[in-house]
């Protein structure tokens, strides 16, 4: 399907909506430590390449998410 997010930029994104209530830097360690706990780290991988290519997609707390991963 055209225009369709992949799998992990949804996912992610959904995250960052449920964490939405704390305030960012909370969120942003909320959503990673999500992310390290319950993804496969090929999961992980393709979210870290999304962040990569630019990211246009994906929530900011996702990438700052990502930010505290790496």
């Amino acid at each position: 399907m055209a225009g369709a997010l992949p799998a992990e930029s949804r996912m992610a994104n959904d995250i960052a909506a449920h964490h939405g209530h704390l305030p960012g830097p909370a969120a942003a360690e909320a959503i990673a430590g999500h992310l390290g706990r319950f993804w496969d780290p090929r999961m992980r991988e393709r979210l870290f390449a999304a962040v990569d290519d630019g990211a246009d997609e994906l929530h900011p707390l996702v990438v700052a998410a990502v930010l505290l991963l790496r």
